[in-house]
């Protein structure tokens, strides 16, 4: 084991209010490692522990962010193998023990450690976390792939898989995402991979013109069409693909309560709904429709660490992209970030990396200077 001195973050002290923090001398003990990170995706989570009244279990202070990757610097006596590796820290880690996991069921594990939110995330410079669960990357990345970059599959690439996983996402199906954002432009990627038809609805048109581009058929905006019109769109695509036929396949990923009740509406014969998105909003929707309709409503709390070496294939093969929905951005614009990010101003998954200057704020400096 070495004493990693120097390490850094920045902190939730209160509701709103940030700090940065310098972090006594880093050890893993035990089955524990030390990441030095590489990047850290921001969350909508993250913005509800902020600004949302969503209590973290472990009290404030603390050092948010759940989406890491980076490299192992130390290692407990039992991780010694994971030592100089680059690796994802999966956003839920399940103990293995209990008798959740042991069901197979390893999401609902209730001594499981999510990091900035059971203990200190990965809006630092370094993040202690459990060796269980690591999700090893390649030393050698595809060209235009960063290790920075690969913290977004912690979450926001591995919960929609895991929900399409439980779906049973395949050819033969109509796959609909509302909300094509932070983890819905990867949602219609993941989608369209498995051969899924794949529709997007976003109210946003430069999401969707983005979600048209990595494997949408058809896109539609709430605030454009109606929700009748939406639902006959669905209906059309689906008897003119001949997909869907024993019912759509509905993700919610807004996270809102008008794109949950969208998504609700869209329940037809046989549909299943995932509710992937979070909001602390009530939503009023009659329940009485999944009997009516014979349809099944679900929701994943993340990804089982099991499925996160396949999801990284994904985006090993670049059948999952990841450049055009990220923004990388240095740890000294958080606060400004999640002040951005709880106004729905953010139009990519944000990343931040310890880093002084990021690799996108470099490219819009030069914008700037050159304008």
């Amino acid at each position: 084991m070495a004493r990693i001195d120097g390490a850094a973050g920045v902190q939730l002290e209160a509701p709103g209010v940030f700090s940065e923090v310098a972090l006594p001398g880093l050890e893993a003990g035990g089955d524990d490692v030390v990441v030095e990170v590489a990047g850290c995706g921001l969350c909508h989570t993250d913005v509800g522990f902020a600004y949302g009244g969503v209590p973290t279990r472990h009290p404030l202070p603390l050092i948010l962010g759940h989406e890491i990757s980076g490299r192992v610097v130390d290692a407990g006596d039992h991780a010694a193998a994971w030592l100089g590796r680059s690796v994802i820290v999966p956003a839920v880690i399940p103990c293995d023990t209990c008798e959740a996991c042991l069901a197979g069921r390893p999401t609902i594990c209730r001594n499981q450690f999510m990091p900035g939110n059971d203990g200190h995330g990965g809006f630092a410079t370094h993040v202690v976390v459990p060796a269980r669960g690591l999700c090893a990357v390649p030393n050698r990345l595809p060209e235009g792939l960063t290790l920075e970059m690969l913290s977004v599959v912690a979450d926001a690439v591995t919960t929609p898989f895991e929900a399409m996983v439980r779906a049973s996402v395949g050819a033969d199906d109509l796959v609909v995402i509302v909300g094509a954002g932070g983890i819905g432009g990867f949602a219609v990627q993941i989608a369209a991979a498995s051969g899924a038809t794949v529709v997007a609805i976003d109210v946003d048109d430069d999401r969707l013109a983005l979600a048209a581009g990595h494997g949408a058929t058809l896109t539609m905006n709430p605030k454009q069409i109606a929700p009748r019109a939406m639902k006959d769109s669905v209906r059309g695509l689906s008897r003119e693909r001949g997909c869907g036929r024993i019912g759509t396949k509905i993700f919610e990923m807004s996270g809102t309560t008008a794109g949950q009740q969208t998504a609700f509406g869209l329940l037809d014969f046989g549909s299943q709904l995932a509710v992937v998105g979070y909001t602390s909003d009530k939503v009023e929707v009659r329940l009485s429709n999944l009997m009516a309709l014979d349809a099944i409503a679900r929701g994943n709390w993340g990804c089982a660490p099991a499925n996160y070496p396949k999801a990284l294939a994904l985006v090993l093969d670049r059948k999952v992209k990841l450049e055009p929905f990220v923004d990388i951005r240095p740890f000294a614009e958080l606060p400004e970030l999640f002040a951005a990010a709880s106004r729905h101003e953010l139009r990519r998954r944000v990343i931040v990396t310890p880093n002084a200057v990021s690799r996108n704020a470099a490219v819009r400096e030069m914008e700037r200077t050159t304008a």
